[in-house]
């Protein structure tokens, strides 16, 4: 164990945790809202005979697609929301733990 390194208290963990839980659940209603509106605009294109809606689509989407990497990837780590924290709270206290 190396003493420099900082351990974390449970609350500290506990902070940490909803803080990626929430981002976690900001990505999903991101992609939700995503899906609905597409569709939409997708109906609306459709019915007037031109196919415009694959242009907000192909923007919105690489926009959801870095939003989900950021929260995913660069992030690392009762309902949806209180799953997550729980994940991240077990993940946060292994890592606390190794050191």
């Amino acid at each position: 164990m190396n003493n420099a390194i900082t351990t974390d208290t449970d609350a500290n963990i506990e902070r940490r945790a909803r803080r990626r839980a929430g981002a976690k659940m900001g990505w999903y209603i991101h992609a939700t809202v995503y899906i609905a509106v597409n569709l939409l605009l997708a109906v609306l294109s459709l019915s007037n005979g031109r196919n415009w809606a694959i242009y907000p689509a192909f923007g919105w989407g690489l926009g959801l697609a870095i939003h989900g990497i950021v929260v995913f990837i660069a992030a690392g780590g009762g309902g949806l929301h209180e799953r997550l924290v729980q994940q991240e709270r077990e993940r946060l206290k292994l890592q606390r733990d190794a050191w």
